[in-house]
């Protein structure tokens, strides 16, 4: 496992439904520019927006695509039932890698929290992905807690999915546990990732803008690393706009944009405004290698 992952965003049609044929052309399509991979039902799919239907049926249109492509189901709930009935639905539908972000919104302790994906790797019969994402979690891993240290060098966790700008935790997970899978999980800090060893890169922005990553991460492994930091800072001077009026709506807009219709976020999110879409034309203009 390693390479660029499309974390992939959940399509909805005119009336708010989940639109499987949308994700399945911007799955191929993807896949035409070379992804290595998918992460299913993640933040940028708006996991926690989705009724657990939803959810599984992202997984369902997913799964076509088994055995051309690697693929990892997220099945992070706040209770551990419903994350350990993901995971099984996933599996049952041929998934061979889970994910979770820890429990959120109750002040669980390290203990409950490791608990939790001992339980899910142990009833699942597969090890987990842990989406460490404090950002929106707001669970940070203190690796200096036994709990955590015990956690992460068992046979329970796979790998991280480090959607975290603090790039010397994943330097110090790597160091911990040299078999962890480590994908960097900001789409901004992707050569700084590489740099310290990460196995490739899981990102929101991939849905829309892949081959711009493709080539960073190329001329990266390749060694041209300033010709890589360029095309970075493109890419980040277009994050900092999505970022400014709205990243999953911008990603939708985008992908609009380009020829596929997967409709807007869901509410709460709010749509871009005519201010805010040419702000993203702009910049993708500017900036954008396709």
């Amino acid at each position: 496992m390693k390479g660029i992952y499309v974390a992939s965003i959940t399509p909805f049609d005119k009336e708010g439904n989940f639109n499987s044929r949308a994700l399945d052309r911007l799955m191929e399509r993807n896949l035409e520019e070379g992804a290595s991979g998918f992460f299913m039902g993640g933040s940028s799919a708006e996991c926690f927006l989705l009724s657990h239907k939803e959810r599984l049926a992202t997984f369902e249109t997913a799964s076509r695509f088994l055995g051309r492509t690697h693929l990892i189901a997220h099945v992070g709930a706040i209770s551990t039932k419903e994350a350990v009935q993901f995971a099984l639905e996933a599996k049952a539908m041929g998934f061979e890698h889970i994910a979770a972000t820890p429990p959120l919104y109750y002040g669980f302790t390290p203990s409950e929290i490791a608990s939790y994906y001992y339980d899910i790797a142990d009833k699942a019969g597969m090890p987990v992905i842990v989406y460490n994402f404090p950002g929106n979690t707001k669970k940070e891993f203190d690796l200096e807690n036994p709990v955590y240290r015990k956690l992460f060098t068992s046979g329970a966790i796979e790998g991280v999915k480090h959607t975290n700008q603090v790039v010397y935790q994943m330097e110090r997970l790597i160091n911990l546990n040299k078999d962890l899978v480590i994908f960097n999980g900001f789409d901004e800090t992707m050569v700084a990732g590489l740099a310290l060893g990460a196995h490739g890169s899981i990102g929101s922005t991939f849905n829309c803008m892949l081959p711009h990553y493709l080539r960073i991460y190329k001329a990266f492994n390749e060694g041209k690393i300033d010709q890589a930091r360029q095309m970075q800072h493109r890419a980040n001077t277009i994050m900092e706009v999505f970022c400014r009026v709205g990243l999953i709506p911008a990603v939708k807009y985008a992908v609009c944009r380009q020829g596929i219709d997967v409709g807007v976020a869901r509410r709460p999110f709010g749509e871009l405004n005519p201010q805010a879409k040419s702000l993203v034309d702009e910049v993708l203009e500017e900036n954008l290698i396709l």
